[in-house]
């Protein structure tokens, strides 16, 4: 059987109330004064150098690390390098109850895992999601568990076509798997 589950441990983008920010916009994640920059590879060093209290994340996180951020994340622009720079830091995946639409479009075509979870507000606000908690995501099923807490949850689950584009690498490798006949 194939590989659906993502794990990593959880960073929770909260302001300084403990809660989630919600509307963290493109130029939050990845600041305008860095388009100039064309390497993917070095754009991870600038993601979320433009949100409050969330400037010095890039020297925390860690590869296989997953985002947990507020509703309508991603909003604004379609600025590809506020995806591109979540890749470069190799981060397993986002979770927000909402994201903005190109966002989550972008996401899914560079093949970044992001996944809307309606009830995370509540679960960050009880203590049942923190900074530094393990979490399992399966993304066939959208079951998902605070592997330290033993605390269950469900995200949406991918769409086959979304788990096509993550295991070809992105959407043009994907293009080149389907039978063109």
């Amino acid at each position: 059987m194939e590989k659906s589950m993502i794990s990593g441990r959880i960073w929770v983008l909260t302001n300084n109330r403990g809660e989630l920010i919600e509307d963290i916009d493109t130029d939050q994640i990845y600041h305008n004064a860095h388009l100039h920059i064309t390497e993917i590879s070095e754009m991870g060093q600038y993601a979320l150098g433009n949100l409050k209290g969330w400037e010095d994340f890039s020297q925390k996180a860690q590869p296989g690390d997953i985002l947990i951020g507020g509703r309508n994340f991603g909003a604004g622009s379609s600025r590809q390098q506020a995806v591109d720079c979540f890749l470069s830091l190799r981060l397993a995946a986002v979770i927000a109850p909402s994201f903005g639409a190109i966002y989550f479009r972008n996401a899914v075509n560079s093949a970044l895992p992001v996944f809307k979870c309606p009830d995370l507000k509540e679960y960050v606000e009880k203590g049942k999601m923190e900074s530094g908690d393990r979490i399992e995501v399966n993304y066939r099923t959208g079951e998902g568990t605070v592997v330290n807490k033993r605390f269950d949850f469900f995200v949406e689950p991918m769409s086959d076509v979304q788990e096509g584009i993550l295991r070809a690498g992105g959407l043009f490798n994907y293009e080149k798997t389907l039978n063109t006949t």
